[in-house]
């Protein structure tokens, strides 16, 4: 094998070369990957964005996170995987023995592993990785079916934590790729869907799998007053925010009912505030939570959702580019948010 390699290499902010590297070299307890597919991820974009990811890279490094693909080498001591198997690996792993993993927080692991760079051809999956959180892909699961399951993970967790019951009405606010993930899991679970979106496109999208009601919310809208006037002046049961602005972080909490949950999914750049409105959060009994990644149990359950075939990669990834355009793609992607996920072909 020729020991260099294409891959994207990220070395501030907005500035990517997809140049020769070396191919990683692999340890004892490491797998080399082919990468056949790697999805483009809105982390990914805001990195790309900022040039730098406080908790999962530094530049200059490839970078790239939601991958499938082909193991070609494995280290003396991997026993778990054969070269030539197809695989998904997570892009993190736990330690299993740090405080917050053994409270089953393993999301909050104290020394999580992250592991990036699949805009490249070739991938090193960390021994820690390969043994904790990396999977064989069935046979009938395309490759970019299977580089779901990291976001897709994230998206059932933070589900699953805002305990909706079937019958609940949920409200999504924003309709990327995860927004979109959402609307997909809540009909599966049995909910009535109400979609909150900035376009049309979005909101088509969202009507196409499964929401129930839109609202586009512009300059002069109030979605507020829309989910009020939708749910007999009471609210919504549980209101999840995707889109990671304290603007949108302050409508979820306003579209609970009594009673209700709100998710603060979307991440808020750095150094942001809300204000909460103490009274409302008092006396209508509101619970606000965050949820922040995934466990090697989210992504297995991630992973079980993708081969019964209830999350297809044609909801959410909307065309294939080569590793060389992948400047231009996250230029595109930086232009608006909404956008679907680009599959990235090495």
């Amino acid at each position: 094998m020729n020991n260099h390699m294409m891959a994207a290499v990220l070395y501030g902010k907005e500035h990517l070369q997809v140049e020769p590297v070396a191919v990683p070299t692999i340890e004892s307890g490491d797998i080399l990957v082919r990468v056949k597919v790697a999805l483009t991820c809105g982390t990914d974009v805001k990195v790309f964005r900022r040039g730098y990811h406080a908790r999962m890279i530094v530049p200059p490094a490839v970078f790239g996170h939601e991958l499938a693909g082909d193991v070609v080498e494995i280290g003396e001591d991997v026993t778990n995987f054969t070269v030539g198997q197809r695989v998904v690996a997570a892009n993190s792993a736990p330690c299993g023995e740090c405080f917050f993993c053994g409270r089953g927080l393993e999301n909050l692991c104290e020394d999580l592993l992250f592991n990036n760079g699949a805009y490249a051809q070739y991938i090193r999956i960390p021994a820690r990785i390969v043994q904790r959180n990396t999977y064989l892909i069935p046979d009938k699961v395309g490759y970019q079916d299977a580089a779901l399951v990291e976001p897709l993970a994230c998206v059932v967790r933070g589900f699953e934590e805002s305990a909706p019951r079937a019958g609940d009405t949920v409200a999504i606010v924003g309709l990327g790729p995860i927004g979109l993930m959402f609307v997909k899991l809540a009909k599966l679970y049995g909910c009535r869907v109400i979609a909150v979106g900035r376009r049309q496109t979005q909101l088509d999208r969202a009507a196409a799998i499964g929401a129930d009601d839109l609202i586009m919310a512009g300059e002069h809208s109030d979605p507020v007053r829309s989910i009020r006037e939708m749910t007999h002046g009471r609210g919504v049961d549980v209101a999840i925010e995707a889109v990671g602005r304290p603007q949108t972080w302050q409508w979820a909490v306003n579209m609970v009912r009594r009673g209700g949950t709100v998710n603060f999914f979307g991440g808020c750049p750095n150094e942001s505030k809300v204000n909460l409105d103490t009274a409302l959060l008092h006396y209508s009994e509101i619970t606000c939570k965050a949820s922040f990644h995934h466990t090697p149990a989210y992504i297995r359950k991630a992973l079980e959702l993708v081969c019964a075939g209830h999350i297809t990669a044609s909801f959410f990834v909307n065309k294939e580019e080569p590793l060389a355009n992948l400047l231009e793609v996250m230029r595109h992607l930086t232009s608006h948010n909404g956008h679907l996920k680009t599959a990235i072909v090495p």
